[in-house]
């Protein structure tokens, strides 16, 4: 007797493209959806009201205008590594080596304020700082798109040993440069001098790092949407063989765009050091490298998008960490909520892209 397959009870297919509009419709419902789901853990767990525990993370983002400025910093940063990884993602390179590429930034900004700061003026060191870190930042993701392109080594394994590798070279110069000797930190790079710092704007001290970045988000923009180069970023991104038969080079076109991506990472690095921190550490980078590849993904690769994701992420580390000092409880609460808020985001972008399809006993489908 011949046995009868049956259908899968559930079935994925590809959605058609909805409208815009019903694509935020979706994406709103999910964030509704997550503070109901953070409602019920927080009650569950802690026994406090939740209103009061979404007014204290509203308050740890926005609520004194430091605390504003602060967000529009963070906002700021990683923004930047969100721009500097999307046009390498959307060729379909996987650089997970921003957290080095910053890094090494970094490094070089500190190299030369340190041996150039009592000797050549700050406006001067400022612009070699800028410089040195771009091109630091170039050099060090132009290795492994080097490999790639010549003999397809495998991208996502090489940009992420190029973050440990970066990591020991920093804690190599930061003992070398510690201050006090023994502390096994640098400290505040010519603090009395400011030497190499970039200047404030008013009082602001953070006005100018965020005008660099707006600068550099309308230039992504226009790269991406309107230059040759762009284009060739999505024809590669798209099919290679399609690239090559329309004549792109595509070994040229990979280490174009990498040599591009780390520079701004480098960018990045000398924004923190000559713009915020004015030191160097191993942890510098702050997990940036990998929370741009969020922002870039969930933005899908739209350089406005990116604007919002970054906005969203911040606020919610911002809002985090007010709750678990407010209300004394551990920095692992704040990041459930968070990761609870982040699943849901994320989560609906497979509704919006997919549809689920169910059997039904008489054997016909319904969406």
């Amino acid at each position: 007797m011949r046995k009868q397959n049956k259908e899968p009870l559930f079935h994925i297919t590809k959605r058609k493209e909805l409208p815009l509009a019903k694509v935020w419709l979706v994406r709103l419902g999910a964030i509704v959806a997550a503070l109901i789901v953070c409602a019920i853990v927080t009650t569950a767990m802690t026994g406090l009201d939740p209103f009061s525990v979404f007014g204290t993370m509203i308050d740890g983002a926005i609520g004194t205008e430091r605390k504003t400025w602060i967000l529009f910093k963070e906002l700021a940063i990683l923004l930047s590594v969100a721009l500097a990884l999307t046009p390498a993602f959307k060729m379909k390179f996987w650089n997970l080596g921003g957290e080095g590429q910053i890094l090494i930034g970094a490094w070089a900004t500190a190299l030369c304020m340190i041996y150039m700061g009592d000797v050549i003026p700050s406006g001067l060191l400022i612009l070699i700082c800028f410089v040195a870190a771009v091109i630091c930042g170039a050099i060090w993701a132009m290795i492994p798109a080097f490999f790639k392109a010549k003999w397809n080594t495998n991208e996502t394994l090489f940009t992420l040993m190029m973050n440990y590798v970066a990591i020991q070279l920093v804690a190599y110069f930061v003992i070398i440069w510690e201050v006090p000797k023994g502390s096994g930190k640098v400290g505040i790079i010519n603090q009395q001098t400011m030497a190499g710092w970039m200047p404030y704007v008013g009082t602001n001290s953070y006005l100018l790092v965020i005008l660099c970045v707006a600068v550099l988000t309308a230039a992504m923009f226009v790269y991406l949407k309107y230059s040759k180069q762009g284009y060739e970023i999505s024809v590669v991104g798209e099919s290679k063989r399609t690239a090559s038969y329309v004549g792109i080079k595509v070994d040229r076109v990979i280490i174009r765009t990498l040599l591009l991506s780390g520079a701004i990472c480098g960018l990045t690095g000398w924004l923190i050091v000559s713009g915020i921190d004015h030191t160097i550490t191993t942890t510098l980078a702050g997990g940036r490298g990998f929370l741009g590849i969020m922002v870039s993904w969930l933005a899908q690769f739209n350089v406005i998008a990116m604007i919002f994701a970054s906005l969203l992420i911040v606020f919610l580390e911002q809002g985090a960490g007010e709750i678990s000092t407010s209300f004394g409880l551990n920095q692992s609460f704040a990041d459930i909520l968070t990761g609870i808020i982040l699943f849901f985001i994320i989560g609906c972008e497979f509704f919006i892209n997919y549809k689920v399809h169910m059997r039904k006993r008489s054997g016909k489908e319904e969406a």
